[in-house]
C-alpha cells in the first residue's frame, strides 16, 4: 500500500496521455486505462472478461492476453500512449508479461 502511493506521487494520466493502472490478486490481473483529470476510466480488460477467459492457459499467458485485449481497445478509441502504472508492483512476471503484450499491439509508454 505505501509503494503504491509513492508511485502515484508521480505517475498521473491526461487526457492526451492517460495512466494504463495494472492490479493484480492471486489468481486474476485487472487493467484500466484512466484519465485523471477528468476521472474516467476509458478502457478496462481483466481475466474475467469473457473474451479473454476463454484464452487462459496460466497466470502469466492470462496476463499477456489482458495486456492484448486493452492494448486493442485503447487502440478502437484512439489512444496510442500511455502513462504505465505498476501499481507498486514489481516489473516482473505478470506485471511485465501485460506490458510486454499492450507494447506489441502498438501502445507506447
Amino acid at each position: 500500500m505505501v509503494r503504491h502511493r509513492r508511485v502515484r506521487k508521480k505517475v498521473s494520466g491526461v487526457a492526451e496521455r492517460p495512466r494504463l493502472s495494472v492490479y493484480r490478486s492471486a489468481n486474476n490481473i485487472y487493467a484500466q486505462v484512466i484519465d485523471d483529470s477528468a476521472g474516467n476510466t476509458l478502457v478496462s480488460a481483466s481475466t474475467l472478461d469473457a473474451d479473454v477467459k476463454g484464452s487462459l492457459n496460466g497466470k502469466i499467458d492470462g496476463a499477456q492476453a489482458v495486456g492484448t485485449a486493452v492494448a486493442k481497445r485503447a487502440m478502437s478509441v484512439g489512444i496510442t500512449t500511455v502513462v504505465f502504472d505498476r501499481g507498486g508492483y514489481r516489473y516482473h512476471g505478470r506485471v511485465k508479461a501485460l506490458a510486454d503484450a499492450a507494447r506489441e499491439e502498438g501502445l507506447v509508454f
